[in-house]
């Protein structure tokens, strides 16, 4: 057996899907096939049964799978070490973003990682902001901007700055939203979004604590897209309170009056924060965020 038979197997687990873990790692479906059959030669031990759902572990899978886990990690740590020897920070850096560049101030931090690391390459890709955590404890993101505090002690984080969401709705409905809080608003047609976004989150515990079900018209996962429908009189959204506050002053759309706390935050695995290139990154963003 090899390391990348190990990281099939964990991946499969997690996944419950040789097609969803596949694409984790970038493999085919046929590649990550043969390695997990390999695997379970050599250990001369079946490890998943197929089922009509997907990959499910058997007993036998049950009980190694943390080793597997404790195997990789202790890889990945001495990866971590064979990178700390050395003073200067290169190599790639894998950064999921979110929302808008300038908000995130990604620019600046990209032209200071240029300026002080200039043997740093970064990758930057854009996704939602639960889908940045999924992409970190599957490897295939360093680091990422993300909104809210996760509690997951697996992360590290680092709090960058708070801010607040308005509740926009279409220009026609002033009347209706003017002095509408929340059990009233929870009645009306609502653009929701996927799990993985705050704006899910954030709503779905407003819907909840009144005991209501969302009247959702459509479903979105870009901030400007929920905007376009708002404008275009589909329903209500969560906005960034200076997006808000700009669209309305110029005569686009009607706020009410709730506005929901949030945090925009910088996480990694807890694991990997001493590694020299996320170590530079976070440091230099809190010396930008700080300023």
């Amino acid at each position: 057996m090899d390391l990348k038979q190990l990281r099939v197997f964990v991946m499969v687990a997690r996944h419950g899907s040789i097609t969803r873990a596949a694409d984790a790692i970038h493999l085919t479906q046929s590649a990550l096939s043969l390695q997990l059959k390999a695997l379970q030669k050599a250990i001369g031990a079946p490890l998943f049964r197929r089922t009509p759902r997907g990959m499910e572990l058997l007993p036998s899978g049950r009980a190694l799978l943390p080793h597997a886990q404790a195997v990789l990690a202790a890889v990945d740590d001495f990866d971590s070490a064979v990178a700390g020897l050395s003073r200067q920070v290169s190599g790639r850096l894998r950064l999921g973003t979110i929302l808008d560049p300038d908000f995130l101030r990604l620019g600046a931090l990209l032209g200071l990682l240029l300026e002080r690391h200039p043997g740093l390459h970064t990758d930057v890709s854009y996704g939602i902001s639960g889908g940045v955590l999924s992409q970190l404890f599957d490897g295939q993101l360093d680091l990422g901007f993300y909104l809210g505090v996760p509690g997951d002690k697996r992360l590290h984080v680092m709090q960058l700055t708070s801010f607040r969401y308005r509740v926009a709705a279409p220009r026609d409905w002033q009347g209706r939203v003017a002095d509408a809080d929340w059990p009233q608003l929870v009645q009306l047609p609502w653009i929701w979004t996927p799990p993985e976004s705050v704006h899910h989150r954030l709503l779905a515990a407003r819907f909840a604590a009144q005991a209501a079900t969302p009247r959702i018209v459509a479903q979105v996962d870009v901030e400007s897209s929920m905007l376009d429908l708002v404008r275009a009189g589909v329903g209500l959204s969560l906005l960034r309170d200076t997006v808000a506050q700009a669209q309305h002053g110029a005569g686009h759309i009607a706020l009410a009056p709730p506005t929901l706390d949030a945090e925009l935050t910088l996480v990694c695995l807890q694991r990997r924060a001493a590694e020299p290139a996320i170590a530079a990154a976070f440091a230099l963003a809190d010396e930008l965020w700080r300023a």
